[in-house]
């Protein structure tokens, strides 16, 4: 065992990542597994995996060694250095994955790499998946495979604007906006179930996100959670059936819009976790194959330059779909009303 005093180089990192660096040989599935087993410890305590880091934290941290297959570690000649873990990992990243990835980025420039992800690519690998946004790109740019870090997360099946820092010092000035809040607005396009009659609606619910159901994780509303909150506005209405929503996020906790949205009474179509299943699958009918949501646009100023970094993401073109099926489909005279 080691201990490691927390200076000011990691202030705010997430855990993953400060352990990332920390084991730059050993696949990031298994750094979450030591995690979940409680071998990593902050400050004497159990550790959680996206536990973001504090000056003076005493982080514990377990013997690890990276698990290379014998004939790996040799090489292809005795005289040829082994290949790392990280190394392995992105030269197993399927072309098509990598091909995948690239064609989905919207804007670069010297210090981020803007993604459109499609819906079904996980952020990046861990927990039953291989492959994710990060290791495509690192395989895509084995130049920049050591640098390039992502800023913040999408759920799997959720679209959108993600953004990937291409220097740690751009991860640390970004890290510490979303810290902040307000510095960083995040807005996403979600279709809802029934008509929502709550006009522009701030819901500010606490949220437990360390639950566990049958071994699944679990977020729920509750007293004592984290400090939650989501501002919600109905764009377009299809009757009583459902509602296009925008909503802007002040806090980004694990399923927030999903568990706000259920909570007031409005679940998000196609939520398998948190959702209506008669709704979903009526929706299935008309086309939707996924949960309806996607990261429409995200903005924030940069500190040193003092100008503002903003991006926009079109609803892709299954989701469209699903509006336009809604529209077809509704009574003479309600056709997707939109509010003014």
């Amino acid at each position: 065992m080691r201990h490691v005093t927390i200076g000011e180089d990691f202030v705010g990192v997430r855990l993953d990542k400060f352990l990332a660096k920390q084991f730059p040989e050993v696949p990031r599935s298994r750094l979450f597994r030591i995690v979940r087993k409680g071998e990593v410890r902050i400050n004497g305590g159990r550790a959680q995996i996206d536990q973001r880091l504090e000056a003076g934290d005493d982080v514990r941290l377990p013997p690890v060694r990276a698990e290379v297959p014998l004939e790996q570690a040799a090489g292809r000649t005795g005289d040829v250095a082994a290949p790392t873990a990280r190394t392995l990992a992105v030269a197993r990243v399927p072309r098509l994955l990598q091909q995948a990835v690239q064609d989905a980025i919207v804007q670069e420039d010297e210090r981020l790499i803007v993604v459109n992800k499609p819906a079904g690519i996980a952020v990046h690998g861990g927990s039953g998946v291989s492959f994710g946004v990060i290791e495509a790109l690192r395989a895509a740019r084995p130049g920049e495979a050591d640098s390039l870090e992502l800023v913040h997360r999408l759920d799997r099946d959720t679209s959108g604007v993600l953004l990937v820092a291409r220097k740690p010092a751009v991860l640390r000035m970004l890290h510490a906006r979303l810290r902040e809040g307000h510095e960083f607005e995040k807005r996403y396009l979600a279709l809802v179930k029934g008509s929502w009659q709550l006009g522009q609606k701030r819901i500010d619910a606490p949220l437990r996100t360390d639950l566990r159901v049958g071994g699944e994780r679990t977020v729920r509303v509750q007293a004592g959670g984290k400090a939650s909150i989501s501002e919600f506005r109905p764009v377009q209405f299809f009757g009583n059936r459902a509602t296009l929503i925008e909503v802007g996020i002040l806090t980004g906790r694990t399923h927030q819009i999903r568990v706000h949205a259920a909570y007031a009474g409005h679940p998000v179509a196609g939520d398998d976790k948190y959702g209506d299943r008669d709704f979903n699958a009526e929706l299935q009918t008309l086309g939707l194959k996924r949960m309806f949501l996607h990261a429409s646009s995200l903005s924030f100023t940069w500190p040193d330059r003092g100008t503002e970094f903003s991006v926009n993401a079109p609803l892709p073109a299954d989701l469209g779909a699903v509006i336009d099926a809604l529209v077809a489909t509704a009574p003479k005279g309600r056709r997707g009303s939109r509010r003014r």
